[in-house]
């Protein structure tokens, strides 16, 4: 069997989950794009994925929540707040019975964002 082919762009990716998900894949999108605008957007390993410095963040959708890809569990600033929501050590989850916290999702989009660029000068320096 032939696995299909990955979405040409974030907007069929989108387009291939049910009204519900999308709701909250286009959510998730928008707080996304709000918190780092000149993010560019790509299809990485199958999923939408901002690259700014490097790869910003990626999302997805599953049977039960809409994932986001790096998350900074450990970091003082979010773990109580990341705590509410299941996720591995650097993912997290949200539920699709609950709208996305787009207030968490652009702090942590602007921390990677921040993140990334420290990482990029550094390089620059040497």
């Amino acid at each position: 069997m032939k696995a299909a082919a990955p979405p040409k762009d974030v907007d069929t990716y989108i387009a291939g989950f049910p009204p519900a998900v999308r709701k909250l894949l286009k959510q998730m999108r928008l707080a996304i794009r709000k918190a780092a605008p000149k993010a560019e957007e790509a299809i990485k390993y199958g999923i939408p994925t901002l690259v700014l410095d490097g790869n910003l963040v990626s999302f997805a959708a599953f049977k039960n929540h809409i994932g986001l890809y790096p998350a900074p569990r450990s970091h003082a600033d979010f773990k109580e707040e990341l705590a509410a929501y299941k996720g591995a050590k650097s993912s997290v989850s949200f539920p699709l019975d609950q709208t996305i916290p787009v207030g968490l999702v652009g702090r942590i989009v602007k921390f990677r964002a921040k993140q990334l660029r420290e990482k990029a000068a550094a390089r620059k320096r040497r």
